[in-house]
């Protein structure tokens, strides 16, 4: 799965310094489910841009699971290649810092609207088009889906898209609303959700998710629709509602 950000403010390679990730090298990460890299395409003063490339290892997701029905679907899925909450988790783990918006050297930078695109793909759309832009049209991003077709699509597969969003924003805001919304895009995630699972949804969701009009689907799908988490999530983000 490919996730790219890009910036042509000037000069753009101060893109590095928000990212905490030098442009002339390449960054890699183990996770316990692959590997990630992040490197840059493009570092001009014009335009630069940093991608991140996530090899998920298919036989690692089930290692050490034992035998049960439907191991072969365990292995022939579309997590190896999907954008989900394997792509969340390496966000976090590469660019942890730069999700915080905080940035040593260019702190006035990195509290400023900037010029920004991001790609993600391939994206499920287990909503179609008019969720991916029910859920980032309202946080400013101008969206451009193309759809991609899943061999099986028209037998009631899923339907994958090629994102690209684009805008005026801080970086660092770009980073959180993607982190959180690309599990509620797949509305699936690799690994138990629990009580903790609220805090990162609420500490991700800082400053935005409260006035998203979509945020008690988000809460929901982010949570992997488990309801108590859900109603548990909303009632500390908006308290007054739940009190009424």
């Amino acid at each position: 799965m490919f996730f790219s950000i890009a910036t042509t403010h000037r000069p753009a390679t101060d893109l590095g310094f928000l990212l905490h990730k030098h442009p002339d090298r390449l960054h890699e990460a183990e996770l316990s489910f692959g590997k990630a890299w992040l490197f840059y395409p493009e570092a001009s003063d014009e335009r630069c841009e940093a991608a991140l490339l996530l090899d998920v290892d298919p036989i690692g997701l089930v290692r050490g699971k034992g035998q049960a029905d439907g191991l072969l679907d365990q292995y022939v899925n579309d997590r190896p290649y999907a954008a989900s909450s394997f792509l969340s988790v390496a966000l976090n783990k590469m660019l942890r810092t730069a999700m915080t918006g905080i940035s040593k050297e260019r702190q006035q930078l990195a509290d400023t609207d900037l010029p920004l695109e991001a790609v993600v793909a391939p994206l499920p759309l287990r909503g179609g088009e008019a969720l991916v832009r029910q859920l980032f049209e309202p946080l400013g991003w101008t969206v451009d889906l193309t759809p991609i077709e899943a061999a099986g699509a028209s037998n009631g597969g899923l339907r994958y898209g090629h994102l690209k969003l684009s805008g005026l924003g801080r970086l660092s805001h770009l980073l959180n609303h993607l982190y959180v919304l690309i599990p509620v895009m797949d509305d699936a995630k690799h690994y138990w959700v629990g009580d903790d699972e609220v805090d990162k949804l609420l500490s991700r969701g800082a400053g935005w998710l409260e006035h998203h009009p979509a945020k008690e689907l988000i809460a929901r799908r982010y949570l992997r629709n488990r309801s108590v988490l859900a109603r548990a999530a909303l009632a500390r983000l908006v308290p007054e509602a739940t009190a009424s």
